[in-house]
């Protein structure tokens, strides 16, 4: 593999040979996004994970400097992804609670895909072992590091590849995926067009809120309100 090595620039590289199965996103598809209020609803994040820690389950790194931008089929699976993340079960309300500091400074939008979007698929067993890898690299969330490294590996040896997509661990049944800036600069006008008026400007407000409760609650999930004082 040297020479995907050296043409990439990208470093460590495998020695295993990945052939990704393609999963393709026609043009005019509408996708959910859960963001940080501050970045506008079709904008990239720009940080950079770092390479052994903190970051991202797919973001990029100094080794491989993509920006990253998650997506989901659905607004539940959006938000599932996003606020879901080890929440225990309570059981005075046979819920799942979810901390209001979560939702603090959080949007969900809805994008309509401008074009084509060729992925790497990671749905199934076979998608997996497509690119030498099994469940673990979706299950497992103490080793980010290692699941980052393995995306620069999907990137290197598929270079046609705008991004991945994968059965989502907290709504099964549904996808979650992940484009690649770097992928798409030669797409007039972004690849996403954002739909304004049907997301959710502000989840942490009270109206906010209650719209997410209510997209939340086939999951048996809420979110807490906040002390007053």
């Amino acid at each position: 593999m040297s020479d995907v090595s050296t043409m990439t620039g990208f470093f460590p590289m495998t020695e295993l040979v990945l052939r990704p199965n393609r999963a393709v996103i026609p043009a005019g598809t509408e996708l959910w996004r859960v963001h940080r209020t501050e970045y506008g609803p079709g904008e990239f994040n720009p940080r950079l994970a770092d390479i052994h820690f903190e970051g991202g389950r797919f973001e990029g790194t100094v080794l491989d400097r993509y920006h990253s931008l998650y997506l989901a089929e659905s607004p539940l699976t959006a938000l599932a992804e996003s606020v879901l993340r080890s929440r225990p079960w309570e059981p005075a309300h046979s819920e799942q609670r979810i901390p209001y500091a979560v939702v603090r400074e959080r949007s969900l939008s809805v994008l309509r895909t401008r074009c084509e979007l060729t992925l790497a698929s990671l749905v199934t067993g076979r998608d997996l072992a497509a690119v030498c890898r099994d469940a673990t690299l979706l299950d497992d969330e103490s080793n980010y590091a290692w699941t980052r490294r393995w995306s620069s590996e999907i990137r290197a040896q598929a270079p046609d590849v705008m991004g991945l997509v994968w059965d989502s661990r907290r709504n099964r049944g549904e996808r979650a995926l992940v484009l690649f800036h770097d992928r798409l600069t030669d797409v007039d006008g972004g690849p996403l067009e954002v739909l304004p008026d049907r997301g959710i400007p502000d989840l942490a407000s009270e109206e906010g809120m209650k719209q997410a409760d209510e997209i939340l609650d086939p999951l048996r999930a809420k979110i807490s309100r906040p002390v007053r004082y």
